[in-house]
C-alpha cells in the first residue's frame, strides 16, 4: 500500500508504520488489530515516490511511500502486537500540546510585529495603534495570546505531574482553540501591516524595510487547523467525550431501536440517576465551592465558570432528551456546546496562571496590567460564550444543511457560471 503525507519520509532511515495485523478472538468474536512497525527506509519494497509541496511549510520534508511486499522482523514490533493504536493515540495528544505551543510562539511574533507597527506607522495624526479599530485588534490579539499560553501550561503541567494523566480532552481543546485562535492572530496582523505584510521578507528587505515574514508566518499557520486532527474532528471527539457519560446512563432508554422492556428498565435506572444529578444543576451553592480558594482578584470569574459549566451541563442534557441518540448527528450545534466548553476551559487556564504570577511576583508587567488583560479576555469569552448559547436556539442550522443538499445535488451551479478557470 501506499502512505500519504509522510512526515520526514523523504529524509528519514527509520519509520514507524501503523498497519492491520490478524484480527485476535476474544469471547468468541474477532476483533481488529492495529500493530505499529519499525521499519527502516532502506528495506526491499519501501520506496519515496513523491516529496510533497504545500502553500506553507516550505522546509518539510513530506511525501508519499509506497511499500510492496516489504518484510519486517518481529522483534520490530512497537510495544506488543494489537497495541499499536495506544501508541497513535499518546503520540496524538503530545501533537496536540506541541502544536498549540507552536501556535502561541507565533501569535507572540505576531503581537510583537503589530505593536511595534501600530507605533511606529501615523494616520490622521496620529500612531494608528490610538485608533479604535487598530486598538480593539491589538487588544484581543494580546488577551487571546496570554490565554493560550495559559491552556497549553496548564494541560502540559498535568503531564508533568502524572507521565499517565488522561489529558485527551484538555490536549484537543488546547489544539482546536489554539490553532483557530492563531489563525485569527495572524489575519490580524496582516490587516493592520496591510500591503507591508502581504509583502515577503525578501522584497521588504531588498528596497530597504525591515523584512518581517508575515505573509510566510500567515502561509505557515494555515495548516493548523487541519492537521493533528481538524477542527471538525476535534468539536466532534470533544463532544463524543462529553457525552459518553450521559450515553452510559440513559443512552438506551432513549433508543428506540431497543425492545420496549430494554428501554423501560434502562430508563428506571437512568431515572434513579438523574434524580440525583439534575438538581445539582440548578443549586446557586454550588459554584461557591467550585469557586471556592485561590486569589480573590479573581473569584468572580471562578464564580461565573462555576455557574455557567451547569448552565451547559443542563443545555447539553435538554438537548440529549430531545434528539436522543440522532444527537451525534447534530454537529453544528454539538459544536456550539464544545465552544463553550472551550472558553470555559481558556478562562479557567488564564484566572490560574494569573494567580500563580501574582502569588510568586514571576511577572514582568503590572499588577494593575495583569489583572486588566485578565479582566478583558474574561469578558471577551463571556461575550462569545453567549453568542453559543443564543445561537442552541437561534440559528439558521436546518435552512442552512437543505441549502448544502441542494449545492451538493448540482441545483445551484449556476451560481458558478461567468468565471474563466
Amino acid at each position: 500500500g501506499e502512505k500519504l503525507w509522510c512526515t520526514n519520509g523523504t529524509k528519514a532511515g527509520v519509520i514507524a508504520v501503523m498497519a492491520k495485523t490478524p484480527p485476535k478472538e476474544s469471547k468468541g468474536k474477532k476483533k481488529d488489530q492495529i500493530t505499529e512497525f519499525i521499519v527502516e527506509m532502506d528495506s526491499p519494497g519501501v520506496e519515496v515516490i513523491h516529496r510533497c509541496r504545500f502553500m506553507g511549510l516550505k522546509a518539510l520534508y513530506n511525501g508519499v511511500i509506497r511499500f510492496t511486499n516489504v518484510l519486517v522482523p518481529r522483534e520490530n514490533i512497537l510495544l506488543a502486537e494489537g497495541k499499536g493504536l495506544r501508541v497513535a493515540l499518546t503520540t496524538l495528544n503530545t501533537g496536540r500540546l506541541t502544536l498549540p505551543a507552536g501556535c502561541t510562539g507565533l501569535a507572540k511574533r505576531c503581537l510583537e510585529v503589530s505593536r511595534k507597527w501600530a507605533n511606529e506607522r501615523v494616520q490622521w495624526g496620529a500612531a494608528i495603534g490610538k485608533h479604535a479599530a487598530i486598538a480593539d485588534k491589538l487588544a484581543r490579539m494580546a488577551a487571546n495570546t496570554f490565554a493560550m499560553e495559559s491552556m497549553t501550561l496548564l494541560a502540559a503541567s498535568r503531564v508533568d505531574r502524572d507521565k499517565h494523566a488522561d489529558i485527551r480532552l484538555e490536549a484537543a481543546m488546547c489544539k482546536m482553540w489554539g490553532s483557530e485562535m492563531a489563525w485569527e492572530i495572524v489575519n490580524e496582523a496582516m490587516q493592520i501591516r496591510g500591503g507591508r505584510g502581504y509583502e515577503t521578507a525578501l522584497s521588504l528587505k531588498a528596497r530597504g524595510e525591515e523584512a518581517v515574514p508575515l505573509e510566510r508566518l500567515l502561509r505557515d499557520c494555515r495548516i493548523n487547523t487541519i492537521f493533528e486532527g481538524s477542527s471538525e474532528i476535534m468539536r466532534l471527539f470533544i463532544a463524543r467525550e462529553a457525552l459518553d457519560p450521559h450515553l452510559q446512563v440513559a443512552g438506551a432508554a432513549l433508543d428506540s431501536r431497543l425492545p420496549m422492556g430494554k428501554r423501560l428498565g434502562a430508563a428506571m435506572k437512568a431515572g434513579l440517576f438523574y434524580a440525583r444529578w439534575y438538581p445539582k444543576q440548578w443549586l446557586p451553592l454550588q459554584e461557591w465551592f467550585q469557586a471556592g480558594g485561590g486569589n480573590a482578584t479573581f473569584a468572580k470569574h471562578r464564580r461565573y465558570v462555576a455557574r455557567t459549566s451547569r448552565k451547559l451541563s443542563r443545555a447539553l442534557f435538554h438537548a440529549m432528551l430531545r434528539h436522543g441518540p440522532k444527537l451525534e448527528k447534530q454537529q453544528v450545534l454539538l459544536g456550539r456546546y464544545v465552544d463553550i466548553a472551550t472558553e470555559l476551559f481558556a478562562m479557567t487556564a488564564t484566572c490560574l496562571r494569573a494567580e500563580r504570577m501574582l502569588q510568586s511576583n514571576d511577572h514582568t508587567m503590572e499588577k494593575a496590567d495583569l489583572v486588566a488583560l485578565v479582566n478583558c479576555f474574561t469578558r471577551m469569552s463571556k461575550l462569545r460564550i453567549a453568542r453559543h448559547f443564543a445561537g442552541i436556539h437561534n440559528n439558521a442550522d436546518k435552512c442552512g444543511y437543505q441549502l448544502a443538499k441542494q449545492v451538493l445535488a448540482g441545483k445551484l451551479s449556476s451560481i458558478e457560471n461567468g468565471i474563466v478557470s
